[in-house]
């Protein structure tokens, strides 16, 4: 049965101020996920709000960490413990401030490129054997300090992009499961034409 078991961890800091920042788009994605599948089973444990159910046939259950960001590690490995789960069957969801904005990007293993998130979980883990999906946010450029513009909302005209890449990152989950990672980097890695 844990070989038809998926967790996906979508990273943001908890709290209203939070909300709508570069560096919450792991937690819109879970939410455009829980809108998709309407689970039933939904609580809080593990310093983590969960959501359990299926999703392309396969069990699936869907976190969001409440610990801080640098801090997400701990409860993804409660998680994958009580689960039984090998890292192999983790899908973390996250900004990144180096793709550029709107692009999206599959990946399994690799380093965390900065990001404390990932860095955490890597670090509880002792492990990068798991899948990420990247959500691009661009980088702020000369003389913006990057934590300032990670924990700032989207602009007006940041917006509709944003929306864009939650609603693939939620089509990237999707086909990782349904289809598996190769389909879903050649579908979601290619850079747009233009």
């Amino acid at each position: 049965m844990r070989d038809r078991l998926w967790l996906i961890v979508g990273l943001g800091n908890p709290g209203p101020v939070y909300e709508g920042t570069r560096h919450n788009l792991g937690f819109m994605v879970m939410a455009e996920l829980v809108q998709r599948l309407q689970p039933e089973k939904r609580g809080k444990r593990y310093n983590a709000l969960y959501f359990a159910t299926k999703l392309q046939g396969e069990e699936v259950v869907l976190v969001e960490p409440l610990a801080f960001m640098n801090r997400s590690g701990g409860p993804v490995r409660a998680w994958l413990q009580t689960l039984q789960l090998p890292a192999s069957r983790l899908i973390v969801v996250h900004d990144d401030l180096d793709l550029p904005s709107g692009r999206l990007k599959v990946v399994a293993g690799g380093g965390h490129g900065g990001h404390k998130g990932v860095r955490s979980i890597q670090e509880e883990l002792q492990t990068s054997d798991f899948v990420r999906v990247k959500l691009g946010i661009g980088h702020p450029g000369g003389g913006v300090d990057p934590t300032d513009y990670v924990l700032a909302p989207f602009e007006e005209d940041e917006k509709e992009t944003a929306m864009d890449v939650v609603e693939r990152g939620a089509d990237a989950v999707e086909v990782i499961m349904g289809q598996g990672l190769e389909v879903a980097q050649n579908r979601f890695n290619r850079r747009p034409e233009g």
